[in-house]
């Protein structure tokens, strides 16, 4: 199964289309992620990002909505391995 985290773009680096980059904002954390595949985004806009790449643009309602989803999962924290 694959995710991909909606988050806001904060500045954008480059001109070549296969080589743009972004600083995207994920509610505290900021990355660095490839615009190859979304080379419309830009400041301020909200993308859909996998793997480090942004796959898609979306409005900021249906991120708010996604990111809503996404709070409502309960944390996991998995059981120790045991062994010796």
């Amino acid at each position: 199964m694959c995710l991909a985290i909606p988050g806001r773009i904060d500045s954008v680096d480059g001109d070549d289309p296969l080589f743009r980059q972004a600083r995207v904002a994920f509610g505290g954390v900021t990355r660095v992620i490839s615009l190859a595949c979304t080379p419309e985004a830009g400041p301020g806009d909200y993308v859909l990002v996998h793997a480090g790449i942004a796959i898609a643009t979306l409005d900021e309602a249906a991120a708010e909505r996604t990111l809503a989803a996404l709070r409502e999962i309960p944390a996991h924290d998995p059981p120790a391995p045991e062994g010796p």
